[in-house]
């Protein structure tokens, strides 16, 4: 079953059948024909990571070798807007080494990865603070299922308006 972003009618009869009862299990897709069939995250599918060596557009941002709308910039990281916002304030923070996902963080970021990521989440928290003061959310993407399409860790920090739960389902 392929799982896609619906527009906002069906995805609220699907909230409308939940009750404070079916809320506690597991909750089951809304069943086929409500799901469309392709895939609709803002065009983009997630793809398999690349090898180790393999260099990214993030890369060539923090080398300033393309450009980007960089805001913010320190020793560790750095917060660039993103270039297809989703909502007022869409920006991203990535930390100057390469570290490809979350969930390989260990392995990728060395020993000082907790404080690298530490770090970056702080300055995400601030800069959402300060450009997005009644509220926003962070979104990391993860592997392929994870939607993920640049293989260089970054934080989304979107807000601006409020936003609708749940996200990207």
């Amino acid at each position: 079953m392929q799982f896609v972003r619906s527009s906002v009618h069906h995805a609220s009869r699907c909230a409308a059948r939940l009750t404070p009862q079916s809320a506690l299990k597991k909750l089951a897709p809304c069943p086929a024909p409500a799901y469309q069939a392709a895939r609709i995250m803002s065009t983009k599918v997630g793809v398999a990571p690349p090898g180790k060596a393999g260099d990214t557009i993030f890369g060539k941002i923090i080398r300033k070798e393309i450009p980007a709308k960089i805001f913010y910039e320190d020793d560790v990281c750095l917060a660039f807007h993103d270039i297809a916002p989703t909502a007022p304030v869409h920006f991203l923070v990535i930390p100057k080494i390469r570290i490809a996902q979350l969930s390989t963080a260990k392995e990728d970021g060395g020993p000082d990865v907790k404080n690298i990521l530490g770090h970056v989440l702080m300055v995400a928290a601030e800069l959402g603070s300060k450009l997005s003061p009644n509220g926003f959310r962070y979104v990391i993407n993860d592997g392929k299922d994870g939607l993920q399409t640049v293989y260089h860790l970054h934080v989304h920090v979107i807000g601006g308006k409020t936003l609708s739960w749940p996200p990207g389902v």
